[in-house]
């Protein structure tokens, strides 16, 4: 008989030879202590600094997301009882879609159960719709995109990550009337570059294409009201869909999608992805909408959470450690080894107390491991500065090189599954 157990087994077993398997940290996070949580080591509870998190202005512990939360729950329940159309519509949830409409400036938002599936069923539905459509991909879209785009089951072209003119390229070898999806990110995760908002936009118009915009790093985060990037950059009416998440910025969970009214619709009545999942609970709703209203109002979190960055970014400089250039919050430090890079996250975890998730292929391409650092507003100096000591420190015992990084122009390849 086959050995069905074996053949599992061997599976692990070549992620754990290549240093991909991924090992979870069991954290508790500690209300009115963030970036501090608990960590539930082998040896017993141990205090650790969260310097991965992407609950990036920490809202998920705010006392107003926490209110919201529990009010909700009291009187509504835990649940939402059934999908959107079985029961499971509830007045939370209404007043989050009007919420994210709003912050958006669109016609109507759709809220999914993550940003994962908000992005799959998305992407795929939309092209579905459009009678031989194609899509054109940037190389670098999160493994979300990617699916959905592959789940669409219609053409597809990949543009070189925020290349204009091959994109132009490709748009300009499209039949003039037929229909095309640009699908791309605002920030990419990973290496924490922009897109080119503008100037996509530009050619979308040019060449007839409708554009699909994933904002899920940039919303809550960027834009007067959190908008996103679009909005810092004045083209939030030029993109036809914004799609963005509830479980980074806004301290959540969930996932949802914005743009014209019939869009939306035609969405919410032909996404498999929407229609046969229970709704998001109305407690989860509640909280979402009360974290979107206070960014919406607030510029405290977002001008706090630059300060923590640019003194992250300036402390690891000074220290020597390899940080990519970003404009963004991302600060990666790169390692360029897998074994040395989870060596290097299992001693600043075990040794200094410090929590950084290792971000291996096929996150990245191989050859680019980092450690992924997104500093939040509550990462003041004195815990910049324990950082940066505590990873020269562990670059010295490994014999990692310090330096200025230099990002090879051959490793910008497409990604298979970069991570949230």
């Amino acid at each position: 008989m086959f050995d069905y157990n074996g053949s599992f087994q061997s599976a692990v077993a070549v992620l754990k030879r290549e240093h991909r398997y991924r090992v979870f940290v069991d954290l508790e996070r500690k209300v009115g202590q963030f970036p501090h949580a608990l960590w539930n080591s082998p040896t017993g509870k141990r205090d650790v600094v969260v310097w991965c998190s992407n609950d990036y202005l920490g809202m998920g512990q705010h006392p107003k997301l926490i209110d919201a939360m529990c009010a909700a729950a009291r009187t509504m329940g835990t649940g939402a009882g059934g999908t959107r159309n079985i029961s499971g519509t509830n007045r939370a949830l209404v007043e989050l879609e009007a919420e994210l409409a709003d912050l958006h400036s669109k016609e109507a938002a759709l809220v999914f159960t993550s940003g994962y599936v908000s992005n799959h069923t998305g992407i795929a539905t939309i092209a579905k719709l459009l009678p031989d459509c194609l899509i054109l991909s940037d190389a670098l879209n999160h493994n979300s995109m990617i699916e959905g785009v592959r789940a669409a089951d219609c053409s597809k072209q990949i543009w070189r990550h925020n290349d204009l003119k091959h994109l132009e390229e490709l748009l300009c070898r499209a039949a003039a009337g037929r229909p095309k999806l640009i699908v791309f990110e605002s920030v990419y995760s990973m290496d924490g570059d922009v897109a080119p908002l503008e100037a996509i936009c530009d050619l979308a118009e040019r060449h007839g294409a409708m554009t699909y915009l994933d904002e899920v790093h940039a919303v809550g985060m960027y834009g007067r009201r959190g908008g996103g990037i679009a909005e810092r950059d004045g083209v939030m009416a030029r993109i036809d869909v914004i799609e963005g998440t509830l479980a980074k910025a806004f301290g959540t969970l969930g996932g949802y999608i914005a743009g014209r009214s019939a869009i939306v619709d035609a969405v919410r009545s032909h996404a498999p992805g929407f229609i046969f999942t229970t709704a998001l609970p109305p407690s989860i709703a509640a909280a979402a909408t009360a974290s979107i209203a206070h960014l919406k109002t607030s510029g405290a979190e977002r001008a706090a959470q630059r300060a923590a960055v640019a003194a992250t970014k300036a402390a690891l400089r000074e220290a020597g450690l390899p940080v990519l250039d970003t404009e963004t919050h991302i600060v990666p430090v790169m390692v360029g080894d897998p074994a040395k890079c989870k060596q290097a996250s299992d001693l600043l975890l075990d040794r200094h107390g410090i929590y950084i998730q290792p971000i291996n292929y096929p996150t990245v391409p191989r050859g680019t491991e980092r450690l992924r650092i997104t500093p939040t507003p509550a990462h003041d100096v004195r815990l910049v500065r324990q950082l940066a000591d505590a990873m020269v420190s562990v670059w010295h015992d490994l014999g990692i090189a310090l330096g200025r990084y230099h990002q090879p122009g051959d490793q910008r390849a497409q990604t298979v599954a970069a991570g949230g």
